[in-house]
């Protein structure tokens, strides 16, 4: 008889994407250093989006989408991550306005059960020539209907 590994909770939102801890991320104390949590979070997000083909290939003009700011950023700390290894992002989006979203996250076990942090980011679309509020593409608005959160 071989045992069998938990079951993950399904998410009814958003999308797991996975991420690594390295040894080097933990402070002095050995937890995962504050500022590594935004920089994984970031590093989430990034694969998700170019999933959906929207990146940055170093030309503003061409951006599209992906030329935006952050205006918003909250973190609230749970729990430690006290050693290297895989983990997880959860990531969704609770508003999709016209120029700007804002979306949700938690760090997270790799199965997403445990959850060491969450919070949220406000971004706003941005004309590459004006560094104004520009509207998001139509290919990246459906894009983002299908990771909002469903009482969002």
């Amino acid at each position: 008889m071989t045992a069998e590994a938990p079951t993950a909770p399904a998410l009814s939102y958003g999308r797991l994407i996975p991420v690594t801890v390295h040894f080097d991320d933990l402070d002095a104390l050995g937890l995962l250093h504050n500022a590594r949590y935004p920089l994984l979070v970031e590093r989430a997000w990034t694969e998700l989006w170019q999933e959906k083909g929207v990146r940055f290939e170093g030309d503003w003009a061409a951006a599209g989408d992906a030329c935006n700011a952050v205006r918003e950023f909250r973190i609230g700390y749970e729990a430690p991550v006290t050693r290297p290894g895989a983990y997880a992002v959860h990531l969704w989006l609770d508003r999709l306005g016209t120029t700007g979203l804002t979306y949700g996250f938690r760090f997270c076990s790799r199965d997403g059960a445990v959850t060491y942090a969450r919070g949220s980011r406000v971004l706003v679309r941005l004309d590459a020539g004006t560094l104004r509020p520009a509207p998001w593409s139509e290919a990246f608005r459906a894009a983002g209907r299908e990771l909002l959160r469903p009482d969002a």
